[in-house]
């Protein structure tokens, strides 16, 4: 899925809204410095879920037949390949 700049930039700042709200979190770094962090991992989290939605996308482009998105067979493969890549990364 891809997300603009914006709503990544929105994410981080809930996530860090949210930790400062928890009575037992206490920042060592000012509040901008752990939205950045957030941003980055939210980032980094989108480009392998990107890779891996490639991946399984490939994969169903490599069948014999043609089998055209949004089918109910496509949205099976795409699910069985996806869960595939998502178990070789093992998460």
């Amino acid at each position: 899925m891809r997300l603009s700049r914006d709503k990544v930039n929105k994410l981080a700042h809930t996530v860090a809204d949210a930790l400062a709200s928890l009575d037992n979190v206490e920042f060592l770094e000012d509040r901008n410095s752990i939205r950045m962090e957030a941003r980055r991992l939210l980032e980094e989290l989108l480009k392998e879920e990107e890779k891996i939605d490639s991946a399984a996308r490939k994969k169903i482009e490599s069948q014999r037949r043609t089998i055209l998105e949004g089918t109910q067979e496509w949205d099976i493969l795409y699910r069985k390949y996806y869960n595939e890549e998502v178990k070789k990364l093992g998460i």
